[in-house]
C-alpha cells in the first residue's frame, strides 16, 4: 500500500490542539483542533512568530520554544493563559523535537486546556452492549450524589470522558470541570499549581495566581492518574479535601473551595497502598464509590458504533464524509485493541488520512501486526513497525536513540529528556521498549 503522509495530514491525526514551529521560531502549522479550541484561523497564524501560540510568554528569554532548539530537550509544563473571550485559563503544554525525512528538526507542541468550561449535557459515551449499559447506569447513579468517585481502568478506556459524563449529569453541571493531570504535578509544581501562589512567593512569581483547586470551586475537580501523585504531596491534598481549605503558596489567608471530587487511575491503588506507595487514608477518601471502566475488548459489540462516531468527528474536522466498507469493519472487529478506545481513535484518524477518497477500506486500517508490533506506512509506502499514532512514532524513535546513546541507562535517558525515571518507565512500557 502506497501513501504519502504530509505534515498537515500528520497534524490532523492529533485530536488535541497541536502546533509545529521551525528553528527560526516561526509557526509552521497548526491543526484544526487548535483552530476550534482557541477560535483562531490557521491562515492568520502560519508564518507568525511563535509568541502567537496560546500560553507562550512574549519575552524571548522566557521562550520555551527557543530553549528547545538550544538543548533539544522535551518539556512538559503547566502554563497560565486566556481563552478567546479573555478569561483566565490554565494549559498543559508538551513539546518535543520532530525530525523529518531530510533530518530537519522542528518543534511539535500540544496545548491542552486544563480549565474547562461547563461540559455539554450531550452524551459523548457511545455503546449498546450489556457491559456498557451497566457501566453507564453506575455513572448515572453516582452523578446525582456528591460522593468522591474513583474511575479505575486501563489506559485509553475513556476515564476522562466518564468524568465529563458524571459532571454533565450532576447538580454542578453549570459550573466548571477542572482537569488535573497528576503526572505533571511533581514536587516543585504541586502546591503552586493546585493551590495557587501569591506575588513574590518564589522566583518568577510576578503576580498572584489562582490554583486549580480554587478554579474548581462549586464545580468538579478531576484528578487524572492520581496514582502518579508524589507520596510527599499526598498529605497536602488530603488536608485540602477533608477541610475544603487551603493557602496559596506565599499567602497567609485561609481560602475555601467546595469541589466535587472525581479521580482516575490505570494503576491498582490498593496494591500501591500495600507497597507504601500511596497513602491509605487518601485512598479511602477518594474511593468512596469505585467504578471500573470496561476495556474495549470486554464490549466488542461497541467497536462498530464507536468507530462510526469517531469517524464522523474526524470527517467534520476535515470537511469530508467517510464510509467504512465491510472489509474495514471486519478488520476492526478482528483486533483486540489493547490500547482501547484511544487506539481505535488513532486508527480511525490515520485511516482518514490514508484514504484517497471518502471510502475507508481494509487497507487503510493500520493495526497491530501478528508479532505484536504495529504496522504503519512510511513516506515511501513501505510497511514498518511503529505505533498506531504517527506522532508517537517520533517519540519512540527519540527514546530509542537516547537509550542507545546512553547504553541502556534509564537514569541518563530520563535526565536528558527532563522527565522522571518513573515517567520514562511508563513510556517504555507503553511503547513496548523494555525488551
Amino acid at each position: 500500500m502506497a501513501a504519502t503522509i504530509t505534515l498537515q495530514s500528520l497534524l490532523e491525526t492529533h485530536d488535541q490542539p497541536f502546533a509545529i514551529i521551525d528553528s527560526s521560531l516561526t509557526i509552521l502549522a497548526v491543526n484544526r483542533a487548535y483552530e476550534r479550541c482557541f477560535s483562531q484561523d490557521r491562515n492568520q497564524l502560519i508564518g507568525q512568530p511563535c509568541c502567537r501560540i496560546t500560553g507562550q510568554d512574549a519575552t524571548g528569554q522566557a521562550c520555551r520554544h527557543r530553549q528547545l532548539f538550544q538543548d533539544f530537550e522535551p518539556y512538559r509544563l503547566i502554563h497560565p493563559g486566556s481563552n478567546a473571550a479573555g478569561h483566565p485559563y490554565t494549559y498543559q503544554v508538551r513539546g518535543y523535537p520532530l525530525i523529518d525525512a531530510d533530518s530537519v528538526i522542528y518543534l511539535g507542541e500540544s496545548i491542552l486546556p486544563l480549565t474547562s468550561t461547563p461540559v455539554s449535557t450531550q452524551p459523548k459515551m457511545i455503546g449498546q452492549s450489556r457491559v456498557f449499559r451497566q457501566f453507564a447506569s453506575q455513572l448515572d447513579r453516582v452523578a446525582a450524589s456528591q460522593v468522591p468517585v474513583l474511575l479505575e481502568g486501563e489506559t485509553g478506556t475513556g476515564k476522562e470522558v466518564a468524568a465529563e459524563y458524571i459532571h454533565a449529569r450532576s447538580p454542578r453541571q453549570d459550573r466548571p470541570l477542572v482537569v488535573v493531570d497528576c503526572t505533571v504535578l511533581g514536587e516543585d509544581l504541586f502546591e503552586s499549581e493546585l493551590f495557587g501562589h501569591e506575588k513574590g512567593a518564589f522566583t518568577g512569581a510576578a503576580g498572584s495566581k489562582k490554583g486549580l483547586f480554587e478554579l474548581a470551586d462549586q464545580g468538579t475537580l478531576f484528578l487524572d492518574e492520581i496514582g502518579e501523585l508524589p507520596l510527599s504531596q499526598q498529605p497536602k491534598l488530603l488536608r485540602a479535601l477533608e477541610s475544603g481549605t487551603f493557602r496559596r503558596v506565599g499567602g497567609a489567608e485561609l481560602r475555601r473551595a467546595d469541589v466535587r471530587l472525581v479521580s482516575a487511575s490505570n494503576r491498582c491503588l490498593p496494591e500501591m497502598v500495600r507497597r507504601g506507595e500511596f497513602r491509605e487514608d487518601l485512598y479511602y477518601r477518594i474511593a468512596v464509590f469505585p467504578v471500573q471502566v470496561p476495556a474495549l475488548r470486554d464490549r466488542r459489540e461497541d467497536i462498530v458504533p464507536i468507530a462510526h462516531f469517531l469517524l464522523n468527528q474526524i470527517a467534520d474536522c476535515m470537511g469530508k464524509r467517510f464510509s467504512l466498507t465491510h472489509g474495514a469493519l471486519a478488520r476492526l472487529l478482528g483486533h483486540p485493541f489493547p490500547g482501547n478506545v484511544r487506539e481505535l481513535r488513532n486508527v480511525m484518524q490515520l485511516a482518514a488520512t490514508l484514504a484517497t477518497g471518502e471510502q475507508i477500506d481494509a487497507e487503510h486500517i493500520v493495526l497491530t501486526g501478528a508479532k505484536g508490533a504495529p504496522q504503519t506506512v512510511t513516506r515511501t509506502g513501505e510497511s514498518r513497525s511503529s505505533s498506531a499514532d504517527p506522532l508517537a512514532d517520533l517519540e519512540i524513535a527519540y527514546i530509542s536513540d537516547l537509550l542507545k546513546k546512553h547504553e541502556g541507562s534509564r537514569k541518563l535517558t530520563a535526565a536528558e529528556m527532563n522527565i522522571s525515571e518513573r515517567t520514562l518507565y511508563r513510556k517504555l512500557k507503553r511503547y513496548q521498549l523494555n525488551g
